[in-house]
Order: C-alpha cells, then structure tokens, then sequence
C-alpha cells in the first residue's frame, strides 16, 4: 500500500495519546477480558451471593502480616452436599462477576454435576485491591500482583470454604478458567493438587513463552507503528470473538463476524484508495455494527479501563508472551521479537524489567507429564491456540480441539447455533468432570 493512502487512513482515527509500545497480541488478550457488555446470559447467571475473604497481601514472607477483602461469589442453587462438586473459576484480569455472567457452561453443567458455583476474584483486579485506592500507585504497591499470590489466594479460599460452609469439606474443587484464568487452572492444579482434583483450561496459552513457542527475527519498519498495531489488534480481537452467533463480548458483533469483515479484503490487487475505503469498511464491523458510533480513534479497542493497565504490569513482570510475525505464514506485517526493547518499555512505564524465564522455571514448561487430570480446550479459529496444548500428553492430560471454535468459546453459553464440534468438545469435558468426582468419592469412602 502507497504511504500517501495509509496515512490518508491514519488521518480520520489519529488521537494523540503517549503509549509505552505493548504487543498487539497481548493487548487483545486483556481486552478480551475486560471491556463489560451485555451478552446472552443462562437465567441463572445472576443468582448468586457476594462475600469477601481476608486474604494475605503477602503469602510467601512472615513480616508483611496485611490483609485485604477479596471478593468471589456463590451459587448454590443445584448443590447436592452428599455427592456434589465444587467448580472454583480461577478469576483473571477483570470484574468477577462479568466473568460469572459470561461463563455459561458452569451454570449449564451445575444441575448435572450438583455443584457449588464460586467465581473468585485475581488480586488487582474488580473490587479485590490489596491497597484501596493506591493499589495501582507504583510498582512497590503492585509488587503484590504475581500469579503465585493469585494462585494462593486461591488456595487459601478453597480451606476457608471447606472450614466454613457446612458440606463443603468432603466434597472435591475442579477449577475452571478461561484465557490467562484458563492458565491459572492449569497451574493450579500443578502446584495445588491435594486440593483440587482437576482442572478445565480452556483456551490458556500455556506454552507461550519464552524457548516454548519460537520467534523469527524478521524486522519491521517504525513508520506509523500505532496505526498498524491497531489495525493488528482490532484483527486479531476479531479472531478471538469469531462465535457462531451474535454477540456483544467486547463488542456488537454480527455471527462469524470474520467472514463480514473478509468480504470487504478479498481482492490483493485493488488500487490504495479503493483498498483505503474496504479497509474502513472492514472495520466498521468491529467498531460501528451497531451504527451507534460516531467517531473511532486509535488509542482504544476494548481495553481503555483500569483492568487493562494492570495487565500491561503483569506482561511487563512474568506473564511474557513473545510474539512475532513474518509476513509469509501469517497476515500480518514482518516483525520480531525484541525482548530488549520490551524491557525498555517496561521499565520506562512501571520502573520494571521483565523476568522471561520464570514462568517455564516455576510451572514446568512443556515438561508436566508428572502431572494429570488436566484437560486443556482450544479453538481452531483462536489465535492464541498456537500457545496451547493441542494433543494429548497422558491419558489424564487431555486436548480437545474445537475446529469452529474461537477463544474459550466453550466456556461460553451453550445456544441453538453451536457447532456439532463444540457441543462434542463440552460433553468430552463434562465426561472427563464426573469421572473426576466419581473416582475421587471412590477413593473417599474407602478411608478408614
């Protein structure tokens, strides 16, 4: 594309706005997980009760003895206390109940498990702040916020509930989680596995990450960079959204909104401006289905709250997630993976340097095979499914592969327009849950 017909482009969406350089990539994935709107919802999705835990600010030191409310929420509306199950969500980077509200498939399969429904909050983010209002004042404050601490948070609430709620002790915890929560399930059951039994992952990048999932070292030119990143994210968003139905997760969207946006970008050969207009076109889809917006600026996509910010602190820490692209295999522009100017940009924005190799040197890497009951679920159509889990690694370390399935669609409500893929991947889930449950009061009933 001409220089002059891009910048024409950039033109009506420019907004001024000082930005440390984050990968499109990652910023999609806070977005997918942060931006509150109304979407189809089961009946039940709101019948629930709120409480709070006094957790630990620190788990792992003796001095710091602080405490701070950490909220989760409960349903027990089809709990059995004699056979049931308890389903914990591994809450991610956002409101815990908008996650409850768009987590279909546990109150789906509640009546068919006879389970406690409990959603729990991550540290840093919704109403869950270890320091108030300063939570996010500096890195000292958010030096908190680390995927240990969140995971035993967990853990410390899963021995709260068993100590307080009547029922609760003898019954077994799967986790359950989606995207980065989907990672928190996996490595929950990984370092937590006396205390739950199982674990759904689903759509959780688990092997990206540095020396799992190779980079090129393709370079990329610096012209106009933020207009091409977020062209790049608003796809990628795309892709991970791509339901079989209308939706309004991160935005209004029409069924397989990929396929509107494709109509408009079939021919390579048109000339610039005509490309120019398609391109607006194309995106329109994304941002003005709904024919409600006025203006669309560049500096935002779905990921203009706080949610968002604190994501980009814990990208900058231990969740680092290289990405890059080569122009031949993908559709994106050549550009490499420079973990030295990544850290630049971190430490300008948080006074932080990234620690690449911690998450593979804590959680095992591609190397958990002494681990089990785990089933790990990604979509085809998802672009972060290339991090994940694919194929089985034991008979107890399970994929299930949704060939019309986008990000954690299968966590999502089940509808009429569900593939026959996706309906098969949640009964092979929901199969896996119940032998769970059934050998673990197997092996309870038969202690002395």
């Amino acid at each position: 594309m001409g220089g002059l017909a891009f910048r024409l482009l950039l033109l009506p969406f420019l907004a001024p706005v000082a930005t440390t350089a984050v990968n499109p990539a990652l910023r999609a994935l806070a977005s997918l997980n942060l931006q509150i709107f109304p979407t189809f919802q089961p009946e039940e999705a709101n019948n629930y009760s709120i409480y709070y835990f006094d957790q630990k600010i620190d788990h792992f030191g003796f001095y710091n003895t602080k405490t701070f409310k950490q909220r989760y929420l409960i349903s027990d509306k089809y709990w059995k206390t004699y056979d049931g199950v308890i389903l914990f969500y591994t809450g991610n980077e956002g409101d815990i109940t908008w996650f409850s509200n768009h987590t279909g498939f546990m109150w789906d399969v509640a009546e068919k498990l006879k389970a406690l429904l409990v959603f729990a909050e991550h540290r840093y983010y919704g109403e869950s702040l270890p320091f108030g209002d300063d939570s996010f004042k500096d890195s000292k404050h958010l030096n908190f916020l680390t995927s240990e601490q969140a995971l035993a948070d967990f853990a410390e609430l899963i021995r709260h509930l068993k100590r307080t709620v009547p029922g609760a002790d003898g019954q077994p915890v799967i986790a359950i989680g989606g995207s980065y929560g989907g990672v928190l399930a996996a490595w929950f059951r990984m370092k937590y596995p006396h205390l739950v039994v199982g674990a759904l992952a689903a759509s959780a990048p688990i092997w990206q990450f540095e020396e799992l999932t190779p980079c090129g070292v393709n370079l990329n030119s610096e012209d106009i960079q933020r207009l091409k990143d977020w062209l790049s994210e608003t796809w990628v968003n795309l892709a991970m959204v791509n339901y079989p139905y209308p939706a309004n997760f991160l935005k209004p969207l029409p069924s397989w909104p990929v396929k509107e946006v494709c109509q408009y970008l079939t021919n390579p050969y048109m000339s610039d401006s005509l490309l120019v207009q398609n391109i607006y076109q194309a995106l329109n889809v994304y941002y003005n289905y709904s024919g409600q917006t006025r203006c669309n600026n560049i500096s935002e996509t779905t990921i203009g709250n706080l949610g968002s910010r604190v994501w980009g602190y814990q990208t900058c820490t231990e969740i680092i997630l290289p990405f890059c692209t080569n122009g031949v295999d993908d559709m994106f522009e050549a550009r490499s993976w420079d973990l030295d100017k990544y850290s630049d940009d971190c430490y300008k924005q948080w006074g932080v340097r990234p620690r690449p190799s911690w998450v593979t040197t804590l959680y095992g890497g591609k190397d958990i095979r002494s681990h089990s009951n785990i089933i790990f679920s990604n979509g085809d159509l998802d672009p972060w499914s290339g991090g994940g889990v694919t194929e089985d690694l034991s008979d107890t370390l399970v994929a299930v592969n949704i060939p019309d399935g986008a990000h954690h669609l299968d966590l999502r409500p089940s509808t009429e327009t569900d593939p026959p893929s996706l309906q098969l991947a949640r009964s092979v889930e929901l199969r896996h849950m119940k032998q769970w449950v059934s050998d673990f009061y197997g092996n309870y009933r038969k202690q002395p």
